[in-house]
This record gives structure tokens, C-alpha cells and sequence, in this order.
């Protein structure tokens, strides 16, 4: 480890602390309905399209019935960007002429982008025609991420509601995220991406001869238009197969801040929404730390253990940490970063490969996952993740203590814990259960590029990677076979909609509930202790639920290298 490195390491956290205010003060009054900068030029499309939808700024909807919009609009979106892959070949703007998906892999991604996974067993470049790129997976990278951050301020309202029945509007919520929020900030950042040297356009793929007098075929395409939705939406699925360690997507170390930068901005600036909304905005503040404390534990494991490198190396007195898989330009230090950032939000792009990582480096981006990706966590998903954890932790601390457990005034009961243990014990049984099924497997096994626990570890980052809606993967596994393709699209399918539906059944609950006003016995959930029970809670969960997992991957991987054996 290197000065240099950590003090990039504290730039990066600096800034988005800076962010994290300003961007939570305009999407509160965006959410609130109160009139913002861009109101003059957004609020006649935004009317507009509440007219298409066939409601209103004014019409809210119970619980049952945003959780059946949210459905009907995902279903969908499944369906047309199936349709789009199927037909490709005979569709407009494909001038590499790409041929019709695979009807497995077409499923496969339809439920990928739809979920905010955007998990990619197919080459970008060499799969995608423009127009699928464009009309199909661009569009759902705004829609899915504005979905999450839809059932994140519908459950914000609960709490903050003193009583009511309805939690908002499933459509308002979500047009009010792309117009206001998605897309100003994607054009810009657009605009700086291309001015970094991203390409866009919808030219055809550039034909170049090499020294040698090879003729070698370059993709180009609109990259910066999706680069900036795939980043500040949590979406990760790449124009390239290489990701962010590609050149076109990733050009230097200025694009490369900019796209770790856009990744937590939304994530970290929703705890400040809902500071505001409930009136307190410490709750927000302690929220945030709570992420933050595990977000910096995991990047000083990771970078402490890429930076040592390989102990067998050692031996031959070579100390230069381990580079294999790093993206030589960005180096350990921020190579690490973009992985447990990238792992800690839903987004999953990638600027290193995260299957060259060390045993106990590659242990980091599972655990993020596996926690829910409740550290910052994909937009709107990984806020109300937290808050699941949230009503656990003080329904723990109501049982020590002896009283009715209660959080910002609203009482936590049986119906509220039974919807919280359901939605947080989904992701396990998606992860553990697919994991154990394909590992004796012999179809699933024979896709494994690696044998012992390595092996092991590439099963278990898949599953784990589908059900966390993240998209990332370790590599060396072949994903794309009928087996791997259909498991992971139910995987993520689980991920995601298992959560939502309980956390908009709490904020059903919890909205009709009157607040109670603090007495000298209330639990304060707004300083140093609630941090601490809350991370504590989340651990002990994550721990419980996992770590066997963990110890027949990374942990024995590890134990083995010392002793001198390689995978």
C-alpha cells in the first residue's frame, strides 16, 4: 500500500460527501413536488406523460396498488426488450449486422437490464445492434434504476407520513426520477465523456490496418450516451465486453474518477432525502455513516491484500503486489476501489477482473453482495435494502431494553419483522440454494474454468452477483448455456421483486401507523450507538447466513496458498 493510493482513496470519499447534500436538497423537492430550476422546461413532458400513464400528480395509490403498477411496468419491459433481441437481425440500425439473439440468452438479459442487473453473458460489441443497444438496454437502464429509487421514496413517505394510507404514485415517483433527476445528469455526463474521448456515434464499426498489414476491425457505437446511465443508474452492463477497463469506455484516470464518482452519488445523496423528509436530517447522517463504515473496511482489506500480492511470491523475493487482472493504467490502489465500490452499489462494471483478485481480495466484492449491496447499494435498491436491516436492529434493541420497538416515532410489530426477515432471507435462497444445486451439477460444473475452491468461489460470485442484482462475475465461469442462463434470470428475478414486494408491504403497514412522540425511554437512532447496532446487525446476519459458504471459496483458498498450492 502507498500514500498515493490512500490519498486517492480519501478524494474519492471526500467528494462524494461534498455531493452528498446539494443532490439530496433537489431530490427531496423534486419528490415533494416543489418547483426546482428545470421546472419551466420539464413540468409540460411531465404532464404529459402522467396523461399517457392516465394519472395525475395529485392521485396517490395504496400500497397494493404502486406494488401492481411497478409489476405491470417491469412485465413489460421484459417482454419488448425479448422482443427487441428476437427480431434484431431484421430490425433498422444494425450495421455490423448482428443475427437474432438465443431465445435462453435473450431471457437472460431482458431480465438482466429489466432488474437492474445487467448481468452479460454475450460480448456487447460483437452481439448488440445499435438499436437493441439504444431503444432497448439504454432505456431500461433508466427505467430500472428510476423504479428503485421509486420504492426507496415510497417507503421514505411511510416513515415520514404521520398517518395516511397511500405511499405516493407508482408512476409520478418514477417519471419524476428520469425527467428530473436520470437524465439531466446522464447529458452531461455524457457530454463529458465525449469530451474525454468516449466515442458516440452511429457510424459503422471502423475498419483499420495494423504495422503488419492486417485488417482490423474497431467498434465504435453510442458508448457515452449508455456509459453514463450504466454508471449513475447502478447498472454496469458495458457497451464493450471489457467493460471500464476497455479504452473507449474508460480513457484515463479523470473518466475513471468521474464513473466511480456517478455510482454512489444517487445512493448516498437518498440518505439525505430521507434525513429531510422525516425532519431529521442526522437520521440521514447516520445512515450514511453506518454505510460508510463498512464501505471503508472492505476497500482497506482489499487494497491491504491486493497490495501484498501472492505469498507464494514472496518466496522469489517479488513484492510488487498482485497486477494480474488489474487494468495497468488505474493500478492496485484504484482498481481495488472501483471493486468494492462497484460491488458495495448494484452496478457492476468492472475496471479489473475481479477472478484474478487474491483469496481474500476477491472475499470483499462477495461480501457487499451478499449484505444485500446495502452500502450505498444501486439507486433507490440499496437504500431501502438498509432500511429492512433498520427495522431489525431496532426491533433488536426494543427486546434488550424492554419495550415496544419503535423507529422515527412508528412502532415496529410482527407484521413489519415477518416482511423484513422474508425479504432479507430471499437473497440467501437464491444465492446458497443455486450455488449447492449447481455444484453437483455435472452441466453446470463443466462450464467451471477453474477446479478446487477457485472453482468453487466463480459459482458461488454468480448466483451471488444474479441475486444482488449486480451483473459483475469472476470470471473463468462460462455463463452462457441454457442451465446458467434460465437459473441466473430467476436468480435475479428473486433479487429483486422478493425484496420489493415485502418492503412495499412495511410501508403499507407502516404509513397507516400514527407517530409516537419521543419519550426518555425512545431509542435514539440518530448517533454513534444506532451506528453501531446497526452495523453490528448487519454483520452478525451476513455472518451467520454466509460465512460457510465463504469458507469452502476464498477463506480455503486463501489457507491454501499459504501452504503453497495454486488454483
Amino acid at each position: 500500500m502507498t500514500l498515493n493510493g490512500w490519498l486517492q482513496i480519501l478524494l474519492y470519499c471526500g467528494i462524494v460527501l461534498v455531493l452528498v447534500k446539494p443532490l439530496g436538497g433537489y431530490m427531496t423537492r423534486v419528490f415533494n413536488g416543489e418547483r426546482t430550476f428545470l421546472s419551466p422546461v420539464l413540468v409540460p413532458i411531465e404532464r404529459g406523460l402522467y396523461a399517457i400513464a392516465g394519472t395525475s400528480a395529485r392521485e396517490e395509490q395504496h400500497w397494493t396498488s404502486y406494488a401492481f403498477s411497478m409489476l405491470l411496468f417491469n412485465f413489460l419491459g421484459v417482454l419488448v426488450l425479448y422482443a427487441l433481441m428476437r427480431l434484431q437481425a431484421g430490425l433498422p440500425y444494425n450495421p455490423a449486422g448482428m443475427t437474432s439473439v438465443p431465445p435462453e440468452l435473450s431471457f437472460n438479459t431482458a431480465v438482466s437490464f429489466v432488474t437492474n442487473t445487467n448481468w452479460q453473458n454475450y460480448s456487447g460489441e460483437g452481439t448488440m445492434s445499435y438499436l437493441t443497444q439504444m431503444a432497448g438496454l439504454t432505456v431500461q437502464n433508466f427505467v430500472s434504476a428510476s423504479t428503485g429509487i421509486a420504492i426507496a421514496i415510497g417507503l421514505i413517505r411511510a416513515f415520514a407520513r404521520a398517518s395516511g394510507k397511500a405511499i405516493g404514485n407508482f408512476w409520478v415517483d418514477m417519471i419524476r426520477s428520469t425527467l428530473y433527476v436520470l437524465l439531466p445528469l446522464c447529458i452531461v455526463l455524457t457530454l463529458v465523456y465525449v469530451y474525454l474521448g468516449v466515442p458516440q456515434t452511429l457510424g459503422s464499426y471502423v475498419e483499420a490496418t495494423t504495422l503488419e498489414g492486417a485488417k482490423q476491425t474497431i467498434a465504435v457505437g453510442p458508448v457515452a450516451s449508455q456509459l453514463a446511465i450504466k454508471m449513475l443508474g447502478t447498472n454496469g452492463g458495458g457497451f464493450f465486453n471489457a467493460n471500464s477497463a476497455h479504452p473507449f469506455e474508460n480513457p484515463d484516470a479523470i473518466s475513471n474518477l468521474v464513473q466511480m464518482l456517478s455510482i454512489f452519488a444517487i445512493g448516498a445523496a437518498l440518505t439525505n432525502v430521507f434525513g429531510r423528509m422525516v425532519g431529521n436530517q442526522r437520521q440521514g447522517w447516520a445512515i450514511l455513516a453506518t454505510m460508510g463504515v463498512l464501505f471503508v473496511v472492505g476497500v482497506g482489506i482489499t487494497y491491504w491484500a491486493e497490495a501484498a500480492g501472492n505469498p507464494l511470491m514472496h518466496a522469489f523475493g517479488l513484492n510488487g503486489g498482485n497486477m494480474e487482472g488489474k487494468e495497468v493504467r488505474f493500478g492496485i490502489a484504484l482498481s481495488s476501489l472501483f471493486a468494492v465500490i462497484t460491488t458495495a452499489a448494484s452496478c457492476g462494471a468492472v475496471n479489473a477482473m475481479h477472478g484474478s483478485f487474491t483469496a481474500l481480495g476477491g472475499l470483499v466484492p462477495l461480501v457487499n453482495m451478499q449484505l444485500g449491496e446495502i452500502i450505498i447499494g444501486g439507486v433507490g435498491a440499496g437504500f431501502y435494502g438498509i432500511l429492512l436491516f433498520i427495522i431489525v436492529a431496532v426491533f433488536v434493541a426494543g427486546l434488550m431494553v424492554g419495550r415496544t420497538p419503535e423507529y422515527l416515532g412508528k412502532k415496529i410489530e410482527a407484521k413489519e419483522m415477518k416482511m423484513a426477515v422474508l425479504a432479507i432471507l430471499c437473497l440467501p435462497l437464491a444465492m446458497l440454494v443455486f450455488t449447492a444445486i449447481a455444484t453437483v451439477l455435472p452441466l453446470a460444473v463443466a462450464s467451471v474454468g477453474t477446479t478446487g475452491p477457485h472453482g468453487f468461489s466463480e459459482i458461488l460470485y454468480a448466483y451471488t452477483s444474479a441475486a444482488a442484482n449486480n451483473g459483475s462475475a469472476f470470471g473463468g465461469l462460462t455463463g452462457n448455456t441454457p442451465w446458467y442462463n434460465i437459473t441466473l434470470g430467476i436468480g435475479m428475478l428473486m433479487g429483486r421483486f422478493l425484496v420489493i414486494i415485502p418492503a412495499l408491504a412495511i410501508a403499507g403497514s407502516l404509513v397507516t401507523k400514527k407517530t409516537v412522540p419521543a419519550s426518555a425511554g425512545t431509542f435514539p437512532t440518530d448517533g454513534l450507538l444506532f451506528v453501531g447496532l446497526l452495523t453490528g446487525t448487519i454483520l452478525i446476519v451476513g455472518g451467520l447466513t454466509f460465512f460457510p459458504a465463504l469458507a469452502l471459496g476464498p477463506v480455503v483458498e486463501h489457507l491454501m496458498t499459504i501452504t503453497g498450492q495454486t488454483f
